[in-house]
């Protein structure tokens, strides 16, 4: 018999559907699906907490962002002009490899679209590698899966400051793939020709992690 907790169909209580949405909210596409929950997944409405080693400690007055590699314009952000830049919502689920999903997050910060944008990211760059401020753990991604129209740098989940144990003050949401990929406590981007595993991907997780095909293990 199938629990409320594997259930895909809203509840009393649930947030809102993608239905429900204003218009300026971008909507991943996934949330559009009939059945949401991918294969070998179970629905959760926590927000579980799972770490590769501790919680950096990261303040906001000291934060930056620095966007580099193939790219005509290297930038680094300060927290300030990281909120001057022009906003975007995205309502997603998120997906993580140990199994569980949670259905129906709505995400704002900005969008890996105007970053690129911003750098002017050269015609050699393949992929991206993101990395956090937890001792330089960094996640690789194809440039397709990064500039999706759905892909953002949040601040924000659920209209609240994202904590610090869920990869705030600001953690990477690429919806698609399976949430190891959204790195978390963001602090470097890098355009890169060639692409280099990271920390999952270098201990035995898939090299892209599209949670649909079970892309778990490489």
């Amino acid at each position: 018999m199938t629990s409320v907790h594997d259930d895909p169909k809203y509840q009393p209580g649930d947030p809102p559907g993608p239905a429900d949405l204003d218009s300026e909210i971008i909507i991943s596409p996934d949330t559009l699906k009939d059945n949401r929950i991918p294969p070998g997944q179970t629905r959760t409405r926590k927000w579980p907490v799972l770490h590769a080693s501790v919680v950096p400690t990261v303040n906001r007055d000291t934060w930056q962002l620095e966007i580099k590699g193939l790219v005509a314009n290297p930038l680094t952000l300060t927290w300030e002009e990281f909120q001057e830049l022009p906003r975007t919502k995205v309502f997603s689920d998120f997906h993580c490899v140990t199994t569980w999903s949670r259905l129906g997050n709505i995400w704002e910060g900005v969008a890996t679209r105007e970053l690129i944008a911003r750098v002017n990211v050269q015609p050699q760059a393949k992929f991206v590698i993101a990395t956090g401020y937890d001792d330089g753990w960094t996640t690789n991604l194809p440039l397709e899966d990064f500039a999706e129209e759905d892909a953002l740098l949040a601040d924000l989940h659920d209209g609240e400051p994202i904590s610090a144990d869920h990869g705030g003050p600001v953690r990477l949401m690429v919806p698609r793939l399976y949430a190891w990929k959204s790195a978390k406590w963001i602090k470097a981007i890098e355009f890169v020709s060639d692409d280099q595993p990271g920390y999952w991907e270098r201990g035995g997780y898939h090299n892209h992690g599209d949670p649909w095909t079970e892309e778990r293990f490489g």
